[in-house]
């Protein structure tokens, strides 16, 4: 199995980065992981909704470029589905099940993901009704996809 995370925007606060280096080290035992940083859109104070939707549909042509046929898309969205993490542990299991070997994540800049990009996805995921700020989000995503092959395994970290 191959795990892809896009994320859309440049990753600077060194706590971030450190958190993020550790989980993708823990993850090497389980799966593949592939980390894709796009560049975001500069996005003017006082954006008009016509200038935000044409920096969001910018942005959802490098992420779609990053995307695969053959690919599981998980698209992060606050109006997605939530899971507990047992729930969540058994989805991407059964998403190997079901022929995928490769499933993508993509987060989106701090506009959110262009509907392209939603409508391309399998499955639109949310971690709550929170306003987190995207670059942390790689953390808890990463952290939580982690802890999914943790379940899997019976591990205790879990608990």
């Amino acid at each position: 199995m191959k795990i892809k995370i896009i994320s859309v925007g440049k990753l600077k606060e060194k706590y971030l980065k450190d958190g993020i280096a550790e989980y993708a080290k823990r993850l090497g035992r389980f799966t593949k992981l592939e980390l894709i940083e796009l560049v975001d859109e500069k996005t003017p104070d006082r954006a008009s909704q016509a200038e935000n939707q044409h920096i969001m549909a910018k942005e959802a042509d490098r992420i779609m470029a990053k995307i695969a046929e053959r690919e599981f898309v998980i698209a992060l969205a606050i109006e997605g589905q939530q899971y507990p993490s047992e729930a969540f542990s058994q989805l991407l299991a059964q998403t190997t099940v079901k022929g995928f070997s490769d499933i993508t994540f993509v987060i989106g800049g701090s506009l959110g993901l262009d509907p392209r990009v939603k409508t391309r996805a399998n499955l639109l995921l949310s971690f709550g009704k929170l306003t987190l700020p995207h670059q942390l989000m790689r953390l808890v995503l990463i952290e939580q996809i982690y802890r999914a092959f943790m379940i899997q395994q019976g591990s205790p970290y879990h608990k």
